[in-house]
């Protein structure tokens, strides 16, 4: 693989143009490709603003543990506190980087990078121990897709 840099006053230092050149679309190129698309991503700011019940909370997508639907109301279990709020889980979840965030649940999102331990639960279920000493149920419908994630 050649690396080089060409140098063009015309593109914007704020979205610069890269350009894979190869003779197809081989696997190494693709990984090239796919890696290209979650920098970018990634590069994304990292604030999620939360609208809590009197005020707007700007939180770091890191610091954000679980996401879970407690009766009503949407609660997000940070490394510093739990925030309220009225919004959906779907609605919220498409504010999360889908590198790092993971649905476990019809109420439930994780940070996997928070993710401690998998254990074996009731009737194919998983407990899922988070930072913090959460703990939080991994259906059995979201099982598999855990497991591809965490490529196991």
């Amino acid at each position: 693989m050649q690396i080089k840099f060409q140098e063009d006053s015309s593109v914007s230092p704020e979205n610069p143009t890269v350009i894979v050149k190869a003779a197809s679309k081989q696997a190494q190129t693709l990984d090239i490709l796919q890696y290209l698309e979650h920098f970018a991503e990634n590069n994304k700011t990292d604030i999620i603003p939360i609208k809590a019940i009197d005020q707007i909370v700007m939180v770091k997508s890191k610091s954000i543990i679980l996401v879970d639907i407690v009766d009503n109301p949407l609660l997000i279990y940070t490394t510093n506190s739990v925030l309220q709020t009225k919004e959906t889980l779907s609605h919220f979840g498409e504010k999360l980087n889908h590198d790092h965030f993971l649905q476990i649940s019809r109420h439930a999102i994780i940070n996997v990078d928070h993710l401690l331990t998998l254990e074996d639960s009731f009737s194919g279920n998983l407990t899922a121990k988070l930072t913090n000493d959460i703990k939080t149920s991994i259906s059995r419908k979201y099982v598999k897709s855990l497991m591809t994630f965490l490529g196991i």
